[in-house]
């Protein structure tokens, strides 16, 4: 028996997936450990519970995920809006260096996931996959390229993509603070910074909570610029890929619209982004999105690449610890700040910002407090990242398809 659910009972299970993820969090330890995602954990359970009663022949349910692009389309947006070149200013030569790591990091992966695929007799395109976007890319771009990919005849990209992400996620949060460890017992490292910055911070938090309300005009003000960027987004990409016949999914234009849009009107009025409202939009439209990507997940499509899905994904684990140790920690100054970063960036290298956050977290409440780590990880991860990672993961696609 087949039952088709359609596009208003799809979004309520995606809400639902995120409630009960989030629940499952609260409660079980190690998913709170490692900063799975919420979408990401009632998102496999509700698939792992599709396949269950698909494979025993019960029902096949089919869910309507039409609107899911909207909510990827939107997400990316509200990051391209993120995107100040003031805070690549406030960075300095550190923040240059890790952006330039990360780039690099996109490349190496790419090259592994597509090397290995090739000699294990996969199509190179789940390399691509099994690569920076589900690495470096973590779960957004393991749905967004997914879905792509699948439409260029590959069976199973999205399944693929996302079972990567969920792995690559656990994996950086794993090896994260051993790595770290590692480094400030080899070479004796101490943060350097005052006390004072630990009695600020207080200070400044309590400042910070006193901000004006977000009211139906700011956020309406918020949705007109997000819909600009993706308008205009969606037509660039359509008039690129039309002149160079080289494939630029709507979803990566609306994101490169936004940064502009984003940095002009930062010249012209600065007050006019609000980013906390454009940070809710995001956090929302991201959650559905995942949500409706993981549920939706075909598991029997991946469950014959389990061996090979492990051994590419083992040596992206492998590179980015010793890539890590042996090579950024030196480029990043070879001193505290620099081992914390290294935490941030297996962290997020892997898997998402957030699991960037959640290591460097663990270090500093252990060994000392590293603002420069805090200001530099979050800004290239959250959004920078794209810059260098976008093109090179669109490169391999078209190389490929």
């Amino acid at each position: 028996m087949i039952l088709e659910l359609d596009q208003v009972t799809t979004i309520f299970l995606a809400l639902a997936v995120f409630m009960v993820g989030s629940y499952l969090n609260s409660k079980i330890k190690i998913l709170d450990k490692y900063c799975i995602p919420a979408p990401v954990v009632g998102g496999l359970l509700l698939a792992i519970i599709l396949t269950v009663l698909r494979g025993t022949g019960l029902v096949e349910i089919v869910l309507d995920t039409s609107l899911q692009g909207l909510f990827m389309l939107t997400f990316f947006t509200t990051v391209g809006l993120g995107a100040s070149f003031a805070l690549i200013k406030l960075g300095g030569k550190l923040l240059v260096i890790y952006w330039l790591a990360c780039g690099f990091l996109a490349l190496v992966q790419s090259v592994i996931g597509i090397s290995l695929a090739s000699l294990l007799n996969l199509d190179p395109l789940i390399g691509v996959m099994v690569g920076a976007v589900s690495m470096e890319g973590g779960h957004g771009a393991a749905t967004a390229f997914g879905t792509t990919i699948e439409e260029l005849g590959v069976d199973g990209a999205l399944s693929i993509g996302l079972a990567a992400a969920t792995v690559g996620l656990v994996a950086g949060g794993l090896i994260g603070g051993p790595v770290v460890k590692y480094l400030i017992n080899k070479y004796n490292l101490k943060s350097t910074e005052d006390a004072e910055l630990e009695e600020a911070a207080p200070k400044k938090s309590a400042v910070s909570s006193v901000l004006a309300p977000i009211t139906s005009r700011t956020f309406m003000i918020q949705l007109f610029i997000i819909g600009f960027c993706m308008a205009a987004g969606s037509y660039v990409g359509t008039a690129f890929t039309n002149l160079t016949d080289f494939a630029l999914p709507n979803y990566v234009s609306a994101m490169f619209v936004a940064v502009i849009v984003r940095n002009i009107l930062d010249r012209l009025n600065g007050n006019l982004i609000e980013m906390r409202t454009i940070g809710i939009i995001g956090d929302i439209t991201l959650s559905i999105f995942l949500s409706m990507a993981l549920m939706s997940i075909k598991l029997w499509e991946v469950a014959n690449l389990a061996l090979p899905l492990f051994i590419i994904i083992l040596a992206q684990v492998v590179f980015i610890a010793l890539f890590g140790i042996f090579v950024l920690f030196r480029l990043l100054g070879k001193n505290y700040d620099a081992a914390v970063m290294v935490g941030g960036f297996t962290g997020h290298g892997l898997g998402a910002t957030p699991n960037a956050m959640a290591n460097m977290d663990a270090i500093v409440s252990k060994y000392g407090h590293s603002q420069k780590a805090y200001l530099v990880v979050p800004i290239v991860g959250a959004f920078l990242i794209d810059v260098f990672a976008m093109p090179i993961i669109l490169t391999s696609i078209n190389l490929f398809s």
